[in-house]
């Protein structure tokens, strides 16, 4: 396979700009354009001979085209690819006043100057960082973690590998009657086990066929050190979405002896962004996977332990102040001094028979990104009016054919922030309909057809559709909370002033962010009255460890 393009356009600094991007030379294929046609024609050539393009580079003063009108002509082509104007030090301020808003259309990706002198890192920093999400989201895995061996049409495929690339392992499926497919069979018959499928075979720890994804979780991070905990530690957190990976980064690196449990894959549903734009200090925007891995690291890196696959089942408070909290799991049984719940929210289930059964199968909760990928030339829907379903649509449209949001309420701006509102009205991929809803699906042996439903008239109309995408609100998951942990009537966790005053200690309500369980917090989506946004969840998950310092002080 050909290596992908960089390609650069510009009339009067390809030379400057092909000797700057020399350092990519080794796994990216060097090409130039002085003109938009002259893109034009280099993508097509490229596309002819079946290679791809990654990143295209102009410098802001093309011959023959505006250069945001240019870059709606290269996204036609190569929708996939990264774009990126390096302006030169004389027009950068010139142009940015012009240039810049194209940003929050996402009619480009970055907006720099073009690098004055040798090791601009910053400005390599940037293109890498462009590089690397192209990578990740768009090509196939140069050199895989996990090998996923199974035939097609196994729902439980795509539940593991979206499980192992949200975890960031570089994840292949491969069908059994390939060379890599009887490879890792005969590896594993050879073990003298009997092969059903999936089988998967992970870097270090030879072959497996699991039933569940947990079983996954656990076959990837069961180690002596994480299947029991002995001590009784200062900080259990349970869920590892933003909240919870915030509250255990401050409260290791604060000397607190802290676990993290989790069922399902670290990050929670920001996990499966494909793009976070609006999070602080990440012009570029950052994937949910990358910022909640990066994050995990930072954890264990102050001292934090990782239970991953470790499903909570039950809580017992302690009995008195300065006794001991239980936690039951699938693992066994944890001891914490406080506990801070940030298990989050699952999304609403549709509950219609004939979706529900295609789950896997071209039905997808979430924005699933390893599905992203295999929607080329497909009609897509996406169900729900949130930024996850905003930011899903954006991705979506880099692969699909049309991509159609489906939303009950009669527009997207009362539930999505603008940015992302913006970003779709430019995308001449991305329709949106309102005041519908699915009625039903189905399809032979996957989706193909989708009934939709007006909910004004109750008209239902039949459109085609290979692949469904569902995001439909917060649904909490606290079963395994005690009875006095106050909820709502929704099943959302209170704190502070929004605990009735009955559950008020000597007429005083709890700290901001304490549960009515003496020692016990809650933070992020699972608390009632929280935003619902990756910056406030990480807020809440740093706040609650100066009160969690103060239960624990004598």
């Amino acid at each position: 396979m050909s290596d992908p393009v960089i390609l650069i356009v510009s009339a009067q600094h390809a030379d400057f700009l092909l000797d700057e991007f020399g350092r990519y030379a080794r796994d990216y294929d060097l090409r130039t354009a002085g003109s938009s046609a002259g893109a034009l024609a280099e993508i097509h050539a490229v596309r002819e001979a079946g290679g791809s393009v990654a990143l295209i580079v102009q410098d802001g003063d093309l011959p023959d085209a505006h250069p945001l009108a240019a870059f709606g002509e290269w996204r036609a082509k190569v929708p996939t690819a990264r774009r990126v104007v390096a302006a030169p030090y004389e027009r950068f301020l010139v142009q940015a006043a012009e240039l810049r808003p194209g940003l929050a259309k996402g009619k480009y990706d970055a907006y720099l100057l073009m690098p004055r002198g040798v090791r601009d890192e910053e400005f390599h920093g940037a293109i890498t960082e462009l590089l690397s999400d192209w990578g990740s989201t768009v090509a196939a895995p140069e050199v895989e973690t996990v090998r996923i061996v199974a035939p097609p049409g196994l729902p439980l495929t795509a539940s593991i590998r979206e499980y192992t690339e949200r975890m960031g392992m570089p994840t292949r499926v491969f069908a059994p009657d390939t060379d890599e497919g009887r490879e890792t069979i005969a590896e594993h018959e050879a073990a003298g086990l009997t092969t059903s499928f999936p089988l998967l075979r992970v870097m270090t720890r030879g072959t497996h066929t699991p039933a569940t994804v947990r079983d996954v979780a656990l076959h990837l991070f069961a180690t002596p050190e994480t299947t029991t905990v002995d001590e009784v530690v200062d900080l259990a957190i349970v869920g590892a979405g933003p909240a919870g990976l915030a509250a255990a980064v401050y409260g290791a690196s604060e000397g607190l002896t802290t676990v993290v449990l989790e069922a399902e894959a670290v990050g929670g549903q920001a996990g499966t962004s494909s793009m976070i734009r609006n999070y602080l200090g990440f012009p570029r925007g950052v994937s949910g996977m990358r910022l909640s891995q990066r994050a995990r690291n930072q954890a264990i890196r102050f001292g934090a332990r990782f239970l991953t696959g470790w499903e909570v089942t039950a809580l017992e408070p302690a009995p008195e102040h300065g006794g001991t909290h239980l936690l039951h799991t699938d693992g066994g049984l944890v001891q914490a001094r406080s506990v801070v719940v940030a298990t989050g929210v699952a999304y609403r289930k549709l509950g219609v028979p004939g979706v529900e059964d295609l789950v896997g199968l071209g039905v997808h909760y979430g924005s699933a990104m390893t599905a992203a990928r295999e929607t080329e030339g497909y009609d897509v829907v996406v169900v729900g009016g949130g930024n996850s379903a905003g930011q899903a649509a954006i991705h979506l449209a880099k692969f699909a054919r049309t991509v159609t949001i489906m939303v009950r309420r009669a527009s997207l701006e009362e539930t999505m922030s603008s940015y992302l509102v913006g970003e779709i009205a430019y995308n001449p991929r991305i329709t949106v309909q309102t005041c519908v809803e699915v009625a039903d699906g189905g399809g032979e042996g996957r989706l193909e057809w989708l009934d939709v439903r007006d909910v004004g008239t109750g008209r239902v109309t039949r459109r085609d559709a290979q692949a469904l995408f569902l995001l439909l609100g917060a649904a909490p998951h606290c079963d395994w909370l005690p009875d006095d942990l106050a909820r709502d009537d929704h099943g959302f966790v209170l704190t502070g002033r929004d605990v009735p005053r009955e559950g008020w200690a000597d007429d005083r309500p709890p700290a901001n962010l304490a549960t009515t369980v003496p020692g016990v917090f809650a933070v992020g989506d699972i608390r009632a009255g929280s935003m619902k946004r990756v910056a406030s969840a990480s807020g809440e998950g740093a706040s609650v460890v100066p009160l969690v310092h103060t239960w624990l002080a004598p």
